[in-house]
């Protein structure tokens, strides 16, 4: 039994499915999350009163106007982001917003990333930041409106069949 052979053909398999559900899962992120910024960034304007009070108790300076900013980039962001339309784009000030949520809101989350993991991936918006990362990273897949509207777009993909001929030498 040739093992390297078997594993190389095993992995060409494993990374075709990968590669077939990548649409769907991306697709899925998209919907999800994108859903979750625009609700998010909705109450917060619908609240921009204890928005802004809760940013002046985080000491941001300008709270009413960092409040709008924050409801305005998680609610029309995340509709980009939804819709799959600009989304690196869109991804770059959500990005820049979980960070300063997570160095006002969740500080001591933020502080304990490496003596509490748990405490920084168990804070709020870790999830919000680790899917929009993603979707930055990897772009908004081929069931978007990027795509639709732009065309493909370069992506980084794997060459299987390279990696293997690699892995063979």
């Amino acid at each position: 039994m040739n093992i390297p052979a078997l594993f190389a053909t095993l992995d060409r398999l494993v990374a075709k499915i990968g590669t077939a559900i990548q649409p769907v899962l991306l697709l899925a992120i998209r919907l999800y999350w994108g859903w979750s910024f625009f609700r998010t960034g909705l109450g917060k304007l619908r609240n921009l009163d204890r928005t802004t009070e809760f940013f002046a108790s985080l000491n941001i300076p300008m709270p009413h106007l960092n409040a709008a900013m924050a409801g305005s980039v998680e609610c029309f962001g995340g509709l980009l982001i939804l819709l799959g339309l600009f989304t690196r784009f869109a991804s770059v000030p959500l990005i820049f917003c979980l960070g300063v949520a997570y160095a006002t809101a969740e500080r001591d989350s933020l502080q304990a990333i490496f003596s509490d993991p748990d405490k920084f991936t168990g804070a709020t918006p870790f999830l919000f930041l680790f899917a929009i990362v993603v979707v930055f990273a990897f772009g908004p897949g081929p069931l978007s409106l990027d795509r639709l509207l732009f065309g493909r777009k370069r992506e980084v993909t794997v060459n299987v069949e390279a990696e293997a001929e690699y892995a063979g030498r």
